[in-house]
């Protein structure tokens, strides 16, 4: 009998044991679990719908968004700019934002500064074309296409009457900033038919484009995206042996020169 009570004072014992064992491993794990659920998750300013390039942010387009590890500097976190919200409402957007895409401040410029020149790279310069659905590709080029720039003249014949017309191109692989006032495909996809499309291109490059529209008429023919790595080059007859060009009166006009031998 004695034996048999020292036996259920042991078992007691150790089930006691075994359970206190349990709850002091389970405790920490609890506590941790409740302490990473409190901690406070850094949050990043990101667009809450998507926004074409040239488009007014409200405070509709942006939200605060959890970000999980560093938080890169170009970014723009809660914790360092909570009122980024209201300040940047009414902001112009200088490239598109995808829903969800952390909003960068260098992507972004303010009403009143020059928005076209905002976009411009340092160095290069805008000219604005006269165009026509016929002369951009059936009005299929559109804003940030790259096209190459074809110049067209009809040259009189000796006797002064009307003689051959030469199509050339004088430069290629120019991007197109603008057609009319729009810098952003429209938001179905439809072409953008305008009276004037806006280049972007070398500050050398704008007298060419400008004597070519005062002399005859300029054309867009649109590049394949594949190609838009190439450098903007320039190809004019004034750079072959024997043509000069001539702009008088802001026209412009290629005589040929009749080359020499070298024994002459």
């Amino acid at each position: 009998m004695i034996r048999f009570a020292i036996l259920l004072l042991a078992l007691a014992s150790g089930g006691t044991a075994s359970w206190l064992a349990l709850g002091a491993s389970e405790q920490p794990a609890v506590e941790v679990a409740a302490a990473a659920e409190e901690a406070p998750s850094q949050e990043v300013l990101v667009a809450s719908a998507e926004l074409k390039r040239g488009a007014t942010l409200d405070e509709s387009h942006m939200r605060w968004q959890p970000w999980e590890g560093d938080i890169p500097p170009v970014f723009i976190s809660r914790s360092s700019r909570p009122d980024a919200i209201t300040a940047l409402k009414n902001s112009l957007a200088l490239s598109d934002f995808v829903p969800g895409e952390p909003i960068r401040e260098d992507k972004l410029t303010q009403r009143g500064t020059g928005f076209l020149s905002s976009m411009l790279p340092s160095g290069k310069r805008a000219i604005g074309v006269r165009v026509t659905a016929e002369s951009t590709a059936g009005g299929f080029i559109l804003p940030n296409d790259h096209v190459d720039v074809i110049h067209t003249v009809a040259r009189p014949d000796s006797s002064g009457k009307d003689g051959k017309v030469i199509s050339r191109a004088i430069l290629s692989n120019i991007r197109v900033l603008a057609v009319d006032q729009t810098i952003s495909e429209a938001a179905d996809g439809t072409s953008v038919i305008g009276k004037t499309a806006t280049l972007e291109a070398e500050p050398e490059q704008i007298a060419t484009i400008a004597a070519a529209e005062a002399s005859g008429t300029v054309s867009l023919a649109l590049r394949a995206v594949a190609d838009n790595h190439e450098r903007s080059l320039v190809e004019t007859e004034e750079k072959r042996p024997g043509v000069v060009r001539i702009i008088s009166g802001g026209r412009m006009s290629m005589i040929e020169v009749p080359s020499r031998s070298n024994g002459s």
